[in-house]
């Protein structure tokens, strides 16, 4: 008996569990990308919309892992993100010889540790009222670092900059530094994601998602794989944290990862498509490129009258809602989903006979 979705990245995951020569395809044209986009962009581009797509989508990665595959909610991923900033912060600070890939990797762990804690009561209840109990990490962890400046180093603004970004000696804080230590993780972490997704860890979360009572018929050992899904979703979503404050913004403090945040990536899931890897970045892109296409067609649209009013944000919210209905109705599955079908299509129209 099979309990695993077709709700997967089925075009590089096929069920027979050979590897597809299209993953090598696209790992190659990727590392190929890590030469030629510094190349290509300039610094704002890299600053401003190919390093945030980059960690809002590894972020988007880490709630796609429990929500997609394993069946589970957190409406909490910022706090998580921000469990990874605030402990990268104080790792390199308080142990100047930790290499940085190092102190990212032990970030990581203590937001899985914290997602751990969090995810207790998933043992017992569902739905509605587990969003709402993870909800409270959330307002937790936010109250915590901005009332106990330590985790700050003492700084009366609770705002915390990157001690140092480098890697063997080489400095990492230029634009094209900062984009490669970016790019460089999130390829890891989306190689681990699909490593996961493929063992028998993920065809388990997938079976507890269909049928957690089925699954736990079949010997699958339900409370520890949810606990485990908790942990490694937090695991990449606190790495997406510390690139956010210091592959990104250079500076943060609790109020950077607050609700928003984690609506943000909630989004990313829904735009971009449940149970899908890829999709992350598209619904990233999506949340990324938004804003500033709305900035760039105001004035010509009458849309700049509302800009000094502050409508212009709510206008972006309206936008965010009406296209998440929309994906809901017409295509469950998001972009990845859709742009899947869009392919299939072209290839059936090509291949047609004449």
């Amino acid at each position: 008996m099979s309990f695993v979705s077709q709700r997967t990245d089925g075009a590089l995951l096929p069920e027979g569990g050979s590897l597809n020569p299209r993953l090598f395809a696209i790992a190659g044209g990727l590392a190929v990308a890590l030469g030629i986009v510094p190349l290509l962009a300039s610094d704002y581009w890299l600053s401003s919309i190919i390093i945030p797509t980059l960690v809002m989508g590894v972020a988007g990665i880490g709630l796609n892992l429990l929500m997609g595959y394993a069946g589970l909610v957190s409406l909490g991923s910022a706090a998580f993100m921000s469990i990874g900033a605030f402990a990268t912060y104080n790792l390199l600070l308080r142990l100047p010889v930790l290499p940085l890939p190092v102190a990212l990797v032990m970030a990581g762990l203590i937001a899985a540790a914290a997602g751990v804690v969090f995810g207790l009561p998933s043992l017992r209840i569902k739905g509605f009222y587990l969003g709402a109990s993870t909800l409270g990490a959330q307002f937790f962890f936010e109250w915590l670092f901005t009332n106990y400046n330590w985790f700050s180093n003492g700084s009366q603004s609770l705002t915390i900059s990157a001690p140092r970004l480098q890697i063997f000696g080489h400095d990492l804080s230029s634009a094209t530094g900062r984009y490669l230590l970016v790019a460089v993780t999130a390829l890891v972490l989306i190689a681990f994601a699909y490593a996961v997704v493929r063992s028998r860890v993920g065809r388990e979360w997938m079976a507890i998602r269909d049928m957690d009572t089925a699954a736990a018929v079949i010997g699958i050992h339900v409370a520890s794989r949810k606990l485990l899904a908790y942990g490694i979703s937090s695991f990449v979503c606190g790495i997406a944290g510390a690139l956010w404050a210091f592959g990104y913004l250079g500076t943060s403090d609790a109020h950077t990862f607050d609700l928003d945040k984690s609506f943000q990536v909630l989004f990313i899931v829904l735009i971009g498509g449940s149970a899908t890897i890829w999709g992350n970045f598209l619904g990233a892109a999506f949340i990324v490129l938004t804003p500033i296409v709305l900035d760039r067609i105001a004035p010509y649209t009458g849309l700049g009258a509302f800009a000094d009013q502050g409508a212009l944000s709510n206008i972006q919210h309206i936008l965010f809602g009406a296209i998440i209905i929309l994906l809901l109705i017409k295509e469950p599955d998001g972009l990845a989903s859709l742009l899947r079908q869009l392919r299939q299509n072209l290839l059936r129209r090509l291949h047609a006979p004449a």
